[in-house]
């Protein structure tokens, strides 16, 4: 049941974010720019992460699960650290899905050998 819990929410996600694509003039980055804030303002706000416990991978996997992620490395830096922990904060706590991301997608250039468009 996790799995397709995860699968609806993950996809209601999607699905807005879709249609906020085709009903607004937003370019992709600025909406990926605002699902990652929201997640940073929803987890400083305490909302995420009880929807996070509730939806499973279907709220950790999109963009606003990585601003929630930066979001409390950053609130752990600055109660470990002080004013520095604001810089340092979010580049530890997001360290290792960053370095995973650009590992694996490395690896699969490897494998499919991808082309530039004409």
């Amino acid at each position: 049941m996790d799995y397709v819990k995860a699968f609806l929410i993950g996809g209601l996600i999607c699905a807005l974010i879709q249609i906020l694509m085709e009903k607004t003039k937003m370019m992709p980055g600025r909406i990926m720019v605002l699902l990652v804030c929201t997640g940073a303002v929803l987890g400083a706000v305490g909302i995420y992460e009880p929807f996070q416990k509730f939806a499973g991978a279907g709220a950790s996997v999109p963009l606003p699960g990585f601003g929630n992620v930066l979001w409390k490395g950053v609130k752990e830096a600055v109660d470990a650290d002080g004013f520095l922990g604001i810089f340092k904060g979010g580049f530890k706590a997001s360290a290792v899905g960053i370095s995973a991301a650009l590992v694996f997608g490395y690896l699969a250039s490897l494998i499919f050998q991808p082309k530039m468009k004409k």
